[in-house]
């Protein structure tokens, strides 16, 4: 688990299919949508958004749920 995440990172993070890997994007603090989903986030309880270096999909997870490489 891994709360000093910066853009650039490498992680990793569990899904239904297994473990994925990937890189961060951003820290998101302020509300948002991706792939039509809204995200809650604030400076409080940020979301992390990742892209996965496998299907090149975005998502956004807690700081917690990411394993940094």
């Amino acid at each position: 688990m891994s709360t000093n995440l910066k853009k650039g990172d490498r992680v990793t993070w569990e899904t239904s299919q297994g473990k994925t890997e990937g890189q961060v994007v951003k820290k998101q603090t302020s509300d948002t949508k991706i792939k039509g989903h809204k995200v809650k986030a604030s400076k409080a309880d940020p979301q992390i958004i990742v892209e996965s270096s496998k299907s090149g999909r975005r998502a956004a997870h807690r700081p917690q749920a990411l394993d940094k490489r």
